[in-house]
């Protein structure tokens, strides 16, 4: 094997490794792998940040503007108004609400989309007396599906597409290209989710809950002088937690945190419990031994967190001012949130923005550290405490979804019509042929910005960069894994070893490998990896490499059986309680009809 495949190959290897791992972010290690070719001699420098410029790239990110413009104008909020039901029953509400779901999919960001529509999913899940995960599930999978519809729809038909123009010189696919393949699929998809699907999603939550079930909150709770706690042993007190089916999983004294204390060890005034408990019960919990939540204390009360002046916002020192009623919202992080690898410490939470951190819930881990110094991840339930604008506030600029209902209202008329007729618009000129997707939506995001449905302060906001430095870093990478054979190498022991020459065979293992890959590494670097095997594969068997780029959009896009394959996976976690082990229940089926449903719609759509 040439020495130069040796090295992309294990390139290669080390990057899926590490988003394995996922201790980096996925655009720190994209950029790794580019800087690894680039020192390799595999990417010339000079074209190693080409792929910032790159169509699909811009195309992304002038995008994730539009859908912003669609989202801040109300434009969302009329059309689940006009199409959800008032009345009917799960059939028909997860039906309307996972059709809404796909169609916006295929025309902005599905994360957006799916973020735009939890608080509606958690609303009709209370209003059928189901379990959130029942319908948050569903929607999620939806909004997956939609995005196979165009070739706006999701990062991976961006990235075959970019694929095909400067490999093949046939140019990039067109905007409805994705459709003859991608509707039928969808359509199926959401008949089975309606039908069937969304009751194979376990149940984690009770029937009838007013709320949702987050799963058990990991709580601090300080023993003040004079409460009932101070003097009692801790096992005394774990039997009165039992009652409220509560329990103390630590301890904190003098800043020493003992995971599992005695429960012969008395308990002293200034203590501080670690209480796993759930969120209806913590009221009584407290009031009964006479606790008080540790950060829920003022500021200037052992906050615990230190910066300089410069980190202090003006006035720090006094009481932040707040307004006099204090609410309590639970807000979801969403996987690019910059709130992930962070603590309220890191933030200062308190001093800064004048909130409290009461609780963390997530499932399938116990945490370790303090509540101040807990590291947050994508897909954390947060109990935050504070004046309500200002948790709209920070739930807007740290990228969490806020998991209280809201009424479903016109911000503005008039920016509404506008943000949707430049959509349609750029979709329009782009699908005609008038100009091309990159030049389409980048003229949508000007005339949005002159026309203010998304402000010029706010476009670059709307931008998620870690998805667009993803993209960008990816493409040379995946041009090398191209012109230095070994993708051709991979394609041919595929071929040979399993497909046996044939086409059809090699079609449905090209598609059934991406569907796998992608439910264990992010889907743009799925599409990254294995649109150069695709195209390998076709050329190795003298057929049409259309289908075989298909092939790969389609199984990139499709992750259904774990909770990180996609970030709206990711996204329902935390508000659905599930396990990781969760998503294969409907996830597996939904796969399956992906195959039985593509593969012959590839054919009669893109003959080989």
């Amino acid at each position: 094997m040439p020495h130069d495949q040796l090295l992309i190959l294990a390139i290669l290897c080390a990057t899926v490794a590490l988003f394995l791992w996922g201790r980096w972010r996925h655009d720190m290690v994209a950029a790794g792998a580019l800087l690894a070719c680039v020192l390799a001699g595999l990417v010339e420098p000079d074209a190693a940040f080409a792929g910032f410029g790159h169509p699909a790239v811009v195309t992304v990110a002038c995008v994730l503007v539009l859908s912003r413009g669609l989202q801040s104008s109300g434009a969302i909020d009329v059309l689940t108004r006009a199409v959800l039901p008032a009345r009917g029953g799960p059939t028909a509400g997860i039906a309307a609400l996972t059709v809404l779901a796909a169609v916006l999919s295929g025309f902005m960001n599905n994360v957006g989309a799916l973020a735009l529509l939890m608080p509606v999913a958690l609303q009709l899940a209370g209003r059928l007396e189901l379990p959130p995960g029942k319908v948050l599930m569903p929607l999620a999978f939806a909004s997956i599906l939609g995005g196979t519809t165009t070739l706006i729809g999701t990062p991976p038909n961006l990235i075959v597409s970019g694929f095909r123009a400067n490999q093949t010189g046939a140019g990039g696919f067109a905007m409805f290209d994705f459709t003859t393949a991608g509707l039928p699929l969808a359509v199926a998809g959401l008949a089975f989710i309606a039908l069937l699907g969304w009751r194979l999603v376990p149940a984690r939550a009770q029937p009838g809950a007013a709320g949702f079930d987050t799963g058990a909150y990991l709580t601090e709770a300080c023993v003040q002088d004079g409460s009932p706690a101070a003097g009692m042993r801790l096992r005394e007190i774990e039997a009165r937690l039992d009652e409220a089916g509560a329990q103390v999983v630590g301890l904190v004294r003098n800043e020493v945190r003992m995971t599992a204390p005695s429960g012969g060890r008395i308990v002293r005034a200034g203590d501080i419990l670690v209480i796993e408990a759930e969120v209806e019960t913590l009221p009584g919990v407290l009031t009964d031994l006479g606790l008080e939540l540790a950060e829920a204390r003022p500021p200037d009360a052992g906050d615990g967190q230190k910066g300089s002046v410069a980190d202090t916002p003006a006035g720090a020192g006094k009481d932040i001012e707040r307004s006099d009623e204090l609410v309590l919202l639970e807000l979801v992080v969403r996987p690019e949130s910059a709130l992930a690898g962070r603590s309220a410490s890191d933030i200062l939470l308190r001093s800064r923005y004048g909130l409290n951190l009461l609780a963390v819930s997530r499932d399938g881990a116990r945490a370790r550290a303090r509540l101040r110094t807990l590291k947050i991840r994508p897909g954390d339930l947060l109990l935050m405490q504070g004046d309500s604008d200002t948790l709209a506030e920070f739930a807007a600029d740290f990228g969490c979804v806020p998991l209280a209902g809201r009424e479903l209202r016109i911000p503005d008329k008039r920016k509404a019509f506008t943000a949707t007729a430049i959509m349609v618009a750029a979709v329009a000129a782009a699908a005609l042929g008038l100009l091309p997707a990159a030049h389409s939506f980048a003229a949508g995001v000007l005339a949005s910005m002159a026309l203010r449905t998304v402000p010029p302060r706010a476009v670059y906001e709307a931008v998620d960069w870690p998805v667009v430095v993803l993209l960008a870093a990816l493409l040379p990478v995946a041009g090398a894994f191209q012109s230095s054979g070994a993708a051709d190498l991979l394609a041919r022991q595929l071929l040979g070893g399993l497909a046996r020459g044939d086409a059809v065979i090699g079609l449905a293992l090209i598609l059934l490998t991406t569907m796998l890959l992608t439910d264990l590494v992010n889907n743009a670097a799925t599409a990254a990896v294995m649109a150069p095997i695709g195209l390998g594969a076709a050329t190795g068997l003298g057929v049409n490499p259309d289908t075989f780029l298909m092939a790969v959009a389609i199984g990139a896009s499709c992750a259904f059986l774990t909770p990180i394959g996609h970030q709206n996976n990711t996204l329902i976690l935390g508000p659905g309680g599930f396990r990781f082990g969760d998503y294969w229940r409907m996830g597996l089926p939904l796969d399956l009809l992906v195959l039985a449903v593509a593969m012959p719609m590839l054919l009669l759509a893109w003959p080989l």
